[in-house]
């Protein structure tokens, strides 16, 4: 005896019971964390190298449920669908531009990191001064070397 049985006898009538296909199943989420490999390097690294990991994987999430959902768009022809599947498009889009401002970021960093360890030459100074100011000075550094030599 099924639901519709009393319904089926109001409106005389036999219901068929349809077996519908099954639809192909979405990939189980795993954490991916397992798979990180992280050296022995600084904390700054080992976040760069976690969130690049992270991005990757949504970025790979995110493709598989686009193409998802633009087969189903296909199928049902509705605008709702195809309006939820570009969505999804934004925003694998913006997933990959959080990628390439990962990537802009941790060479600034590294480019700080190098400015720091440059010393500073000055090749050219200005003295600022009269010319006579300018050849006493230049007599006492004679004599300073004189004396030191």
């Amino acid at each position: 005896m099924s639901n519709f049985d009393p319904i089926d006898d109001a409106l005389d009538i036999e219901s068929e019971i349809i077996e519908q296909p099954k639809k192909a199943e979405l990939p189980q989420i795993t954490n991916s964390n397992d798979d990180l490999e992280v050296s022995d390097t600084s904390d700054d690294q080992k976040d760069y190298e976690y969130t690049r990991q992270q991005l990757y994987t949504l970025i790979e999430k995110g493709q598989e449920a686009v193409t998802g959902a633009l087969e189903l768009a296909q199928e049902g022809g509705s605008a709702r669908s195809y309006e939820v599947a570009l969505n999804g498009v934004k925003s694998m889009s913006e997933v990959a531009e959080k990628l390439m401002d990962l990537q802009k970021k941790v060479k600034d960093l590294d480019a700080v990191t190098v400015n720091n360890n440059q010393t500073n030459v000055t090749n050219n100074s200005v003295f600022v001064g009269s010319t006579t100011e300018l050849q006493k000075m230049i007599k006492e550094g004679m004599m300073k070397k004189l004396t030191d030599s």
